[in-house]
């Protein structure tokens, strides 16, 4: 009888040691190390997916739009000559001058401000509320001298 005791007792330990301790087939070897463990060097390949003709976000001005970002610059006397419709290095100048002469971050691009300020800001042809709706920024009325709290005195 304390001979099986015992026995079990063995047999439960070596189950929870086999348990416990890795097995060689369940180890799985990574890329950068080899068999000794030592960090080998491995050759990456680009898995960079090619679609043809795809990309992401607006890759250029429109042709539209440039010759009316053109002919802002134009009027503001940022740019000389017509509006040519293609957005080219001078385009690019006249644009960073413009930004950067009203105190913001010069782009290459123009930026939300820099086109509302130009007046090709967005549309409020469909505002529901257009009286109501905060299209641009608030006007701070100054005035000269002490105003009375109550007006109708």
């Amino acid at each position: 009888m304390k001979q099986s005791s015992l026995t079990r007792k063995l047999m439960g330990i070596t189950c929870a040691l086999a348990l416990v301790s890795p097995l060689p087939a369940t180890v799985k070897k990574t890329p950068t190390t080899s068999r000794r463990g030592v960090a080998a060097k491995t050759k990456t390949k680009s898995h960079k997916k090619k679609v043809a003709g795809w990309r992401r976000g607006q890759q250029k001005i429109d042709a539209q739009r440039t010759r009316e970002i053109q002919a802002a610059l134009i009027r503001e006397h940022y740019l000389g000559g017509e509006p040519s419709g293609v957005w080219d290095q001078t385009s690019q100048h006249a644009m960073e001058r413009y930004q950067a002469d009203n105190g913001w971050q010069s782009k290459t691009v123009p930026d939300s401000r820099a086109l509302i300020k130009l007046g090709l800001g967005p549309d409020h042809e469909r505002l529901l509320n257009p009286e109501s709706a905060m299209t641009s920024a608030p006007q701070t009325h100054s005035t000269s001298g002490t105003t009375d709290p109550d007006p109708q005195k």
